[in-house]
């Protein structure tokens, strides 16, 4: 029972401002093993001056004090006094979460192309750090500023520059506060990787990372602190870079080229959006790929890495079915390109959108189609002009197919016998490899119809639903079968119902992915809870295997106008967030207020099989949540799904309601 003197009242609700929230929650906002992500920020800021052409030079200094400096040449952070906040400008930018000069893109923003986005990552620096400073030459003066803890330890004070100051840049040295890390040793090999990349990615751009902790080897005392210093410049750009990972020999010559939209161009993108690539296939060994988005490291790939997946396998299986290489009986699938390339790819994006602050993911769907739409031609008219390397490319890839297509088959005999006679209404997918198949339990016989047809029937199947599911939290085991939804989601799955603490038979599981795709409105939501009840009660290893997905469809539609010299768009906004997003964006390429008109899905039957493709089935482009116990462990989800689905739980339900019931939003 708690105890008397643990009250609850209004004074129990604490506000964090300024920096506390970075303070209290570090992990929120980077990462804690080591301060290299805080630095990061810092490298990154001084990247993107280099990014918007105003620098040349980058120096890093791990000092034998423990702070780390970094140094650029750029344009200089204004230190003059907010208009609107009537503070130096410096100030705001080190103290205060969302602010930066990089929400603005396009012509009239400081920065048009920016790894920069959010304007945290320098104050989260500063939160962080036991003291950080900072110095800025601008406009033939010098401005420093110095922060303890994230506050003002030293108001910033402006000299005159004198004759051996350098005319413009920004210097940021910082002092790690032990607390908030596991360790605040920089791992020297990410932190070299790190600035080899920039340097790599901006070829011309000088990047220095010296060390005054070294020592000289053979000096008479063998302790005096000198600078040791490398230096990383690249005339040669990623060619060079990918060369010099590369395990071994590529089959055939590296495949490279960039490409950028023009204010003129067709295609619906941005002036200067686009992406340069190099591009390495090898028979054998591991295979090296990394790739950025705004100089940023996108160690999680995303919808980037995707489009250059796209655009590689397009481009090989049309020279393989132009020149008739195929083997009867042999199915060509991306993996069977992708498995054997190593790449480095530097994307540039106008509105980058990424999972999460460290912006180890980019989530923008459209970079997908701009990549893809970039390396696909440049691709095929490289392997129509060298058709001998084309052949060798060729290949290696029908080989990479027939390898996991034999494998595949193995798997298949061993579970040959003793299966049971799938549902007629479930329509398979021809893989029988766990990797890569997904079940989407579709709410109705017209959102499966359109599943079916808009579906990659290799890899998904698709088991339409008749009406509701039935609740099936107080329903025993051995009663389960008697409802014939429930009967056909188990045969199709491939796993007999179970409880928490069996260990159920997996050997019949026939999908890596269980999808539960319902509608977007209140029945769906309905139908999506029964579902999720069914398989915490009665397939909860499902659930620990992380097997159960649930695919999440576009609420709206917007039909944008042509814009300039952009044709006419569709684009999809997953909820009202995302659709504020689209509408500023729109908004920022020109598009007159009004322009446009917004439809809102209240069913999938009412999505053609190709929108359904792009919006909810494509791997690349899709929302899928995987399903999880979160903050919750076993026992407590029991407890919560007994007040919500128990038959016996009317008052607790409504008691509920009526603590809650002004936070739901009604769908009428």
């Amino acid at each position: 029972m708690p105890t008397a003197t643990r009250k609850y009242a209004e004074a129990s609700i604490r506000v964090l401002k300024g920096l506390e929230p970075v303070k209290q929650r570090p992990g929120m906002y980077t990462r804690t093993e080591t301060p290299l992500h805080v630095i990061q920020e810092v490298i990154d800021n001084a990247a993107d001056e280099a990014l918007a052409g105003f620098g040349q030079r980058i120096a890093l200094t791990l000092h034998d004090d423990g702070s780390v400096s970094v140094e650029d040449d750029g344009r200089g952070i204004p230190f003059g006094l907010h208009p609107e906040e009537g503070v130096p400008v410096v100030e705001i930018v080190f103290t205060r979460l969302h602010a930066g000069g990089k929400f603005d893109k396009g012509g009239s923003g400081a920065y048009s192309f920016s790894g920069g986005l959010h304007g945290v990552g320098v104050s989260v620096t500063n939160a962080l750090a036991r003291r950080l400073q900072v110095s800025v030459f601008r406009d033939g003066q010098v401005a420093s500023m110095a922060f303890a803890g994230g506050d003002v330890a030293e108001p910033q004070s402006v000299r005159k520059a004198a004759a051996g100051d350098r005319k413009q840049g920004t210097t940021v040295r910082v002092w790690p506060d032990a607390k908030y890390f596991d360790s605040t040793e920089l791992p020297r090999a990410e932190l070299t990787h790190l600035l080899r990349s920039k340097a790599v990615l901006m070829p011309g751009v000088t990047v220095t990372l010296s060390d005054e902790r070294a020592t000289r080897p053979g000096s008479a005392t063998g302790s005096a602190p000198v600078a040791a210093t490398q230096t990383w410049c690249y005339a040669g750009g990623l060619r060079d870079y990918l060369l010099q990972g590369l395990p071994g020999e590529p089959i055939i010559p590296i495949f490279e080229g960039e490409r950028y939209a023009r204010a003129n161009d067709s295609e619906d993108n941005a002036e200067g959006e686009g992406a340069a690539w190099c591009v390495a296939f090898t028979d054998d060994g591991s295979t090296l790929r990394e790739s950025y988005v705004n100089l940023i490291p996108t160690v999680a790939g995303g919808t980037h890495d995707a489009g250059l997946k796209d655009g590689l396998f397009g481009a090989i299986k049309g020279f393989i079915e132009m020149h008739a290489l195929l083997p009867k009986g042999v199915k060509l699938m991306p993996d069977d390109v992708y498995s054997r390339a190593s790449f480095v790819l530097s994307a540039k994006v106008l509105d980058p959108q990424f999972q999460g602050q460290t912006k180890e993911r980019l989530n923008s769907r459209a970079a997908l189609r701009l990549v893809s739409g970039y390396t696909r031609p440049a691709l095929e008219l490289w392997l129509n002009q060298h058709v001998e390397h084309g052949r060798k490319l060729a290949d290696l890839v029908i080989r990479q197919a027939q390898t996991r297509q034999r494998a595949s088959l193995k798997v298949e005999k061993r579970r040959g016998s003793g299966v049971a006679v799938l549902p007629g209404k479930l329509t398979d997918c021809e893989s029988r490899d766990l990797l890569l198949n997904e079940v989407f339990l579709v709410e109705g016989d017209s959102a499966g119809g359109s599943a079916k047809m808009g579906r990659n029937k290799e890899t998904q199947a698709v088991l339409p639903l008749r009406g509701k599911v039935l609740n099936a939290w107080e329903v025993e085991r051995d009663r389960l079968f008697a409802n014939n939804e429930i009967h056909d989601i188990a045969v199709a799955v491939g796993v007999d119902p179970h409880g928490v603490a069996d260990e159920p038979d997996f050997s019949g599981l026939r999908y890596g992915k269980v999808c539960i795709l319902s509608d977007a409105d209140v029945d769906g939501s309905h139908i999506q809870v029964l579902l999720l009840t069914l398989f915490f009660r009665h397939f909860p290893k499902l659930i620990e295997r992380g097997h159960v997905y649930i695919a999440k469809p576009p609420l709206f539609r917007i039909d944008a106008l042509a814009r300039g010299k952009k044709p006419a768009a569709k684009i999809y906004a997953l909820d009202d967030g995302e659709l504020a997003a689209t509408l500023d964006k729109l908004r920022k390429e020109g598009a007159r207020e009004g322009s446009w008109s917004i439809s809102r899905f209240k069913g999938l039957g009412e999505m053609s099989a190709e929108q359904l493709w792009d919006t909810t089935l494509n791997p690349d482009t899709r929302r899928l949540l995987q399903l999880g116990y979160g903050a919750l462990d076993h026992a407590g989800t029991v407890l919560s799904l007994t007040k919500l689905m128990g038959k016996g739980e009317a008052a607790a339900r409504r008691e509920l309601m009526e603590l809650h019931g002004d936070a739901v939003d009604i769908d009428v």
